[in-house]
């Protein structure tokens, strides 16, 4: 499993012009699932998402400092195989590595759960769609994160 973590000050996913998910400050995840992947990557990254510590505390002005968890922030949530997507060989990529779509969409539903059980905000964007992503990074942070 792959995710590219952004901490944002907002995000959105469209699709065809219509917007279907947004959030405020916190998270946008985009992740992609691997043909080898199980309950217990889902369960680290589920940990990892929510107890990074991304955030400035306020109070202090400590940075690094604040989960999402902390500060009740959003996450949304994009389902994004290209992440597996191999250029090593011509000019194409391979997606060889991403798991199949009937293999991915219940792990990508049931990582969504598992955050939603946070208690947190949770935005999806819609798992094989065409979506547009607008992200507004705050930092800009960004951090790739694999298991």
């Amino acid at each position: 499993m792959r995710i590219i973590l952004q901490r944002v000050k907002s995000s959105s996913v469209s699709i065809d012009g219509e917007i279907i998910s947004q959030i405020g400050r916190g998270l946008n995840l985009l992740v992609g699932i691997s043909a080898t992947d199980t309950e217990a990557e889902l369960d680290w990254m589920t940990r990892k998402c929510l107890e990074l510590r991304l955030f400035r505390d306020e109070t202090t002005d400590k940075p690094w400092s604040k989960s999402i968890v902390d500060i009740q922030g959003e996450i949304l949530v994009v389902s994004q195989f290209t992440l597996y997507g191999d250029c090593r060989k011509g000019r194409r990529p391979s997606f060889s590595g991403s798991a199949t779509p009937n293999l991915a969409e219940p792990l990508y539903d049931r990582f969504v759960t598992k955050l939603q059980q946070s208690g947190l905000a949770i935005a999806s964007g819609k798992f094989g769609a065409m979506m547009d992503v607008k992200i507004e990074n705050d930092g800009p942070v960004t951090l790739i994160l694999e298991k």
